[in-house]
Formats: structure tokens, sequence, C-alpha cells
């Protein structure tokens, strides 16, 4: 039961129909947000929820879902019940694609279907699957539709033999029209009768030439308009009237055939009329289902699973009506903490109550607050998605009753007052123990004694009834009708004394100050009145409201207290749960350490059998003596053990020591092989060619160098003669070319000693000036010359690659005397530009490098200027 008839309107559910209606796709959703109505049927209300639960699930999970073409064809398809009737293109048009939309929602809905252990069908979204349920669709009458209906809805050529026919006689006869009307046109033009860029015209449905009054007698043919000033007349042409008049025929003939093909079609249609419109019903019921949860979105709504009993317990709920209104103007709602149930259970007496009376100051939220319970309870059993915390609880009622408002009626010769009592006198009649009341300024209209204690004894009746509701009053003896009744609790609209200001926030468990006294100041009341109004009601009554305001205020602190410890608890917990979570994590990598060093210790070990067993079996080719095999047997046994002490229960940091050890030991003996090999092959090689000892180049590094000078690039064997010095520069000449570098680059070198012709030695004698150097050496530098470019390009190269490129590309061009050069590293990260700019600030030639210019590449390419 809903009371009063004006219900709806009172709490603006009128308004949320609106917003829905506004979000459905078709009217046929939009008749089923006006046939929504209250259920107190807990499984009602429940599937009504799953199934915007599953829909907004679908939503967020795929974006595919079935939700356009949702035309409503009813009532034509009703039309069609009678004989002799038919559909016409477009509404079998919209026929066919609703119809397809349904095919789809079924199969959607039935797609992922599993088969459980006991035989039953599994659905993904099974609340919005029993929706089809019974729905019959219509595969067979899609086919026939697309037999005669093209991609645009329109009747095919092919529909019939006759309408093709018809069709191709009507698109012959029309091109003989245009072509007679054309040649006509032209004719007229030549002769001056018509204007040169005039063109046929349609008028009547007939083709026409648009000719000057003043020579339509020229043309011979019939007049059938003339434009709206009249320097025009569109004339017919004799030649073309008759085949305008077969035109008109076919065309007629064309019509007659397209409505026969949609008269035996629409027969086909009418033994399924019943059926059809039948399966509308999953349209309009997935269009309300969208809309529900387009609103859900919207207002931050969620579906609660609904409680059979009745019971209210929620957590931030919010009016959804006054939330879009605030969000408009940049403000927010002060969300609602409120709880309704039965107070006794074990006998224990808990905060909350059924009977909630709340008191506060005017404009202090206690209407809005009453109203939100109203709307969001009757919004919940309407199937709605209600905008409260995801823990709260909710339950069903089986009759809500509200008097909120003024309802005095002259035609009824009905007082506010008179109003009042008539909803209580249906109230106390209908209320029982799963009916929640809602009452606004209880008692009020009338003289304040009789009106409280009138009021007292309504309350103390529905106190006895065990029913549920909502109460704001300004009474001092309800206040206290609280503390002495089970089942009834106070509550209070929070007031800011210091700053003056509603807090809009409800506190169950004390009541609430009306703070008149305050509020009355604060409007600017003379302080005069205000002494007089204190002394009339009493210093008792004064007090007694200061200290109601003092414990106000001290819950308020003191729930503030309580919030912070409960949320430095929540952060202590988060912040034990992340140590625990970061010591588990720490453990595990520990672990990871010790199975890694161990896997790399056995692969050590593994390397260094392998190069014992190739040395052994070296020494045994070479026949050597025992005693080194027994050496080498040795060593490795020793690595062995020493591997072998890596306990993995050790701590990470001996771990890491001892791998360290065994790292430094293989990179020694590495290193120390290297040398030696580098050695054996450099000594014969380098002292055979005639190069001097490590002795002499120590004794010759210190002796300046001179003019005539037979010296070398460190680091390079080709040999060359100094032609000048100039303070720390020096001009060397290799093989006939000068290059000019610093002296502390070169060093003293022997004459190479070659047994030469007497054509080469004349050649050399030529060549007196370039010094003395071999034909192999001479011919090397003049081919880099010849072949050597001033670009290089390293892109797509690793780093290793680039900076070895680049050695050669600087000796090479130091070594031909290029001044400049361009090295090509592309822009990408930059990481490839810094290694090479990072080795080129190594050498000692290059005396700068910077960007190329931003037209020629930019910081893609390095210039760099050599000495």
């Amino acid at each position: 039961m809903i009371y009063p008839n004006n219900f709806e309107r009172k709490l603006g559910f009128d308004e949320i129909r609106k917003l829905l209606k506004a979000r459905c796709q078709s009217t046929l959703g939009q008749e089923k947000v006006d046939e929504m109505a209250f259920s107190t049927d807990a499984d009602v209300v429940n599937e009504w929820l799953a199934q915007v639960r599953e829909f907004r699930r679908l939503q967020e999970e795929h974006d595919d879902f079935p939700l356009q073409y949702f035309f409503d064809v009813r009532e034509s398809i009703a039309r069609i019940r009678l004989e002799n009737t038919h559909l016409e293109e477009d509404e079998v048009w919209d026929l066919r694609r609703s119809l397809e939309t349904i095919v789809n929602i079924v199969r959607y809905l039935e797609r992922g279907a599993e088969e459980t252990a006991q035989g039953d069908v599994k659905y993904p979204y099974p609340a919005l699957h029993r929706l089809t349920d019974g729905v019959v669709t219509f595969p067979a009458m899609l086919r026939r539709i697309d037999s005669i209906l093209d991609k645009f809805g329109k009747i095919k050529d092919s529909a019939s033999m006759t309408l093709a026919g018809i069709r191709h006689d009507l698109e012959k006869t029309q091109g003989s029209i245009s072509r007679t009307l054309y040649t006509i046109l032209h004719a007229a033009q030549r002769d001056g009768l018509v204007d040169r860029d005039a063109a046929p015209a349609m008028r009547d449905g007939r083709l026409v030439i648009p000719v000057q009054p003043q020579l339509k007698r020229r043309i011979s043919g019939i007049v059938h308009d003339e434009s709206a000033t009249g320097k025009t007349v569109f004339i017919e042409p004799t030649e073309v009237v008759e085949a305008n008049n077969k035109v008109r025929q076919l065309e007629a003939e064309e019509r007659r055939e397209v409505i026969r093909i949609l008269t035996v079609f629409t027969d086909e249609v009418r033994p399924y009329v019943r059926e059809i419109i039948d399966s509308y019903q999953l349209l309009a019921q997935i269009d309300l289902i969208q809309a529900k949860a387009e609103w859900a979105k919207l207002t931050s709504a969620f579906e609660p699973t609904v409680k059979a009993e009745s019971v209210i317990d929620w957590i931030r709920a919010v009016h959804p009506l006054l939330q879009l209104s605030l969000e408009k103007k940049g403000a927010s709602v002060v969300p609602l903490d409120i709880t309704l149930s039965r107070s006794e259970e074990g006998g224990v007496r808990k905060k909350a109550g059924r009977l909630l009376i709340i008191s506060g100051p005017n404009a202090g939220g206690k209407s809005v607050c009453l109203k939100t319970v109203g709307l969001l309870q009757y919004m919940l059993q309407c199937g709605l998605p209600i905008p409260i915390g995801d823990r709260s609880t909710v339950g069903l009622f089986e009759s809500i009753m509200i008097d909120i408002g003024d309802e005095q009626s002259i035609e009824n010769d009905l007082s506010t007052y008179s109003s009042h009592l008539m909803n209580m006198k249906q109230m106390m009649r209908s209320a029982n123990e799963r009916s929640l009341l809602l009452i606004d300024e209880f008692g009020s209209g009338t003289e304040p004694t009789i009106g409280g204690a009138i009021a007292e004894a309504m309350l103390k009746q529905f106190w006895k009834k065990k029913t549920f509701g909502v109460i704001t009053t300004h009474y001092q003896n309800l206040k206290h009708f609280a503390e002495d009744h089970e089942g009834v609790v106070n509550g209070a609209m929070l007031y800011d004394r210091h700053e003056m200001q509603a807090l809009f926030q409800l506190s169950i468990g004390q009541p609430g100050s009306s703070f008149a006294i305050e509020i009355a100041r604060k409007t600017g009341i003379p302080e005069e009145v205000i002494r007089d109004a204190s002394d009339i009601v009493g210093q008792d009554y004064i007090q007694s409201d200061k200290y109601l305001q003092d414990i106000v205020r001290d819950k308020r602190y003191w729930e503030g207290k309580r919030q912070t410890i409960h949320q430095h608890e929540k952060k202590l917990e988060a912040t034990g749960e992340r140590l625990e979570a970061e010591l588990t994590e720490i453990e595990r990598q520990r672990k990871e350490i010790l199975r890694k060093a161990k896997e790399e210790a056995e692969e050590m070990l593994r390397e260094s059998n392998k190069r014992i067993e190739n040395a052994i079996r070296e020494i045994r080719e070479q026949q050597a003596e025992k005693e080194r095999t027994r050496k080498i047997r040795e060593e490795l046994d020793a690595f062995k053990e020493e591997v072998a002490e890596i306990d993995t229960r050790a701590n990470d940091e001996a771990i890491a020591r001892k791998i360290r050890q065994l790292q430094e030991r293989k990179e020694r003996r590495e290193k120390r092989k290297a040398e030696k090999a580098e050695k054996a092959a450099s000594a014969p090689g380098r002292l055979g060619q005639g190069e001097t000892s490590p002795a002499s180049m120590t004794s010759t590094a210190s002796i300046p160098l001179k003019l005539g000078d037979t010296v070398r690039i460190k680091g390079l064997t080709s040999v060359g003669v100094v032609d000048s010095i100039d303070g720390k520069m020096a001009v060397v000449i290799f093989g006939g070319m000068k290059t000019k570098m610093r002296a502390d680059r070169l060093e003293h070198a022997e004459k190479p000693k070659t047994s030469t012709t007497k054509a080469e030695e004349r050649n050399q004698n030529i060549a007196g000036s370039y010094g003395v150097v071999s034909r192999d050496t001479r011919n090397v530098i003049d081919n880099r010359k010849l072949n050597f470019k001033q670009d290089i390009d390293v892109r797509g190269m690793r780093g290793d690659e680039a900076i070895n490129a680049i050695t050669y590309f600087i000796d090479d061009a130091i070594l031909v005397g290029v001044s400049r050069v361009r090295i090509l590293h592309g822009t990408g990260t930059g990481i490839l530009r810094q290694l090479i700019r990072q080795y080129l600030a190594t050498i000692p030639n290059v005396t700068h490098y910077r960007d190329e210019h931003v037209q020629f590449g930019g910081s893609g390419i390095t210039v760099v200027d050599l000495e």
C-alpha cells in the first residue's frame, strides 16, 4: 500500500520517471517506465536488480550487445489483423530491423552457455537470459523480407517478374523521353527560343522545358505551369506527351504491383501477429534495463541484495535528485547514515530502533532526510538501483505512508492541521509491523501544548503496532518519549554553533536542539526580545537546551576522535600487511639469490672441469710430464672444495662474498692467459720486423722529435718522416701525404729495410721530400685516401659495434688529413649519441664536436673537427 495518491509527486519519483524515459531508446522502454510499480516480493525485486546488475557487467565486459533498431511497430502489426490490409514499405523495413535485433539479443544471451555436472545449462547472464523464455524469433520471416527489400528498405526489382518488367519498361521510356526532350531543348536553344543555361524541369511528374512567355507559341506543346514571377512558363513538348502518359501508366502499374507484393507478404505475416507483438516485450524490457543502467551510472547507484525482512541499515545514502541539482552548482550532498531495525535482540537494547525521532534546527536537513528515506525505499521496491554504500543492508516494507507538506483544501474545507489529522487517521488504521511511516513536523499546525500531546498519543499507537518510521519534530515531549519506550530512538541534525550553520549530518542516539535562541540572534533579532523570550520559557529550559547542545557537541567531538582512531588502526593494519608482504618477498628473493648463486658456482665448476680436461688432453698430446698433470688435478680439487664450501643456509652477504672471490679468481686466470698469449704472438713478430724492443722504446720515448726523424703514430705500424715542427704540432709525411698532428701522438721508429731495384730507388729519390716509406705502406695510404668518405652511418648498430667502427673511421680521417667528418647516429633515445660523444672526448686529435645544423639533420648527426 502506498499513501497518499500523490505519493510519487511529493517524493519526486515522477521526476525520476522523466529522467528514465529520456534514457530509453524507443516508446517500448518508455511504456515500461510508466508501468514500473511498487513490489513487496523480495524475489521479484531481486530479479529486477539482478537484471540491471548483469547488464552493467555485460557493458563493462563487452561492447557488442545489440542495442540498435528498437522500433515500435506493434501498432502497424495490430492493424493488419483486418483482412485486405497491408504493411507499407517503411513499416516492413522497421519490422525487419527490429526483428533482427530480437534475434541478435536472444543469440547473444545464449552464447557462452556451459553444461554443469548435473546436466543443467549455466548462462553467463542468467537473469537476462530468463527474459528470453518464450520469446519467438522469426528467422524465416527475415529471409522473406530480404527477398523483397533491398538494403535501403525499398522493394527490389526481383521481388516479382512482373515488377521487373514494369521497371524495365519504365526506365526505357524515361530514357527515351529524356533523349527526345534534350534534342528539342538543344534545337530551341539554337533558335534562341530558350536560354543557353536552361535545363529540363519536373512539373506534376512530367518533364517540361522552361520558356519565356512571349516565345511559348513557337514551341508546340502543353503549358503545365509558370513561375511565381510569371517570367517563365513550363511547356511539355507534343513529341513527349504520349511518352509521359505512358510513364504515368507504368508508374501506376508499378504501384499496383508493389501493393500486391506487400499484400502477399502481409498475408504471410498475419497468422503470427500475436507472437510478434509478444516478442516486442523483450525489446521493451531490455530498453528499460539499459535505461536503469544509465541511471545508475548517472547517480553512482548500485544494486543491493534485498532481504525479505523489514530493515533499513544504509551507509552513505544520497538523495539522487538533490545530488544532480547540486552537481550543476558545483556542490555535493552530505551522505546520510541511517538505521531502522528491531531493537530487541537477546534482550539487549541496541542503538537502532524501529521509530526514529529526528529533531534539530529549521533548514537543518530534517525534511531532506525524511524524503531521502522514502524516495530510496520506493525506488528500491520499484526495481531501481539506489545511491547507497555497498556495505548497506536493505529490506522490504508492505506499505509506505507519508505525511509531508501542507495539504489544506478549500474545496474539502480542510485546514492544515485537519489534513494532518486525516493522514494520521489513515496511518493508524493501516499501519502494521511491516509499514514504513514518514511524518514531517509531527503534531504541528495547532496550539503547541495540545498538538504535542496528540502527537505523543499517536506516536504511542504506532509504537504498539511495532511500525517502522522516521518522524521529524520540535516537541520536547516527543524527544523524551524515546527515553521511556523500547524501539524508539532520538536523532539530531547537527548544527555548528560557532559558525552558526547547519552541517546536514544525522546523528542517532541523542535528541537535537532547535537552536532557536542562536538562530534568532544570528538573524538580527534585538537582544531585548531574546532576553524576554528566555525569561518567558524560564532558565531551566534554556539551561536544558544548552546542556543538550553541549552533549551533542561533545558527542560530535568524541565521534570524530573515534573515527580518527579507526582510520589510524586501518592504516596500521595496512602497513602491517604491507610489511608482511615485503618480508615474504625478501625471503623469496633471498632463496632466489641462493639458488642462482649455487647455479653460478656449478656453472663455474663445469667450465673449470672443461678447461682442466682440455689442458690435460693437450699435455698428454704433447707428452708432458706427469708432475704437471698432477698439479692441474690438485688445482681442480682445490677449486671443487671452494665451491663446496658454499652453504645454502649461509646469509646472503657471505654467499655474495664467496661468489665474488670465485669470479675474481676466474678473471685473474683469464687475464694471465690472455697476457701470455699476447706476448707469445707479438714477441717474435715485432722484433723480427725491425721494431725496437721495450727497452729501446723506453729510451727513445723521451728523445724530442726533430726534422727528418723517422716516426709513426702510436699504436699504428705505418712509418713517416717529420717534415716540420711548430711547438707541440708536427707535420709528418706518410707515403707522400702530409699529415698535421700533435707531437705527443708520435714515437720514434726505425727506417724500414727494403731491397729495392734501380727503378724503385729512382722513384724513392723522386719522392725524397716525402720521406722514406715502404711501397706497401704508400699503397695502403693512397688507397685509403682515394676511398675515404667524410661521413659514417652507425644507425641500428649496438653501442660497442658503433664505437669500434668510429675508432677505425677517426684513425683513417687522421691518417688522410681530413679536418672535419660527420657521424650519422640518428636521434632515437639519445643513448648512442651520448656513447659516441663520450668516446670522442677521449681522442686527442678531436678539437671540437657539435650537432649538425637543424636543416641538415640537427641532433641526429655529430660534426667532428680534427687537428
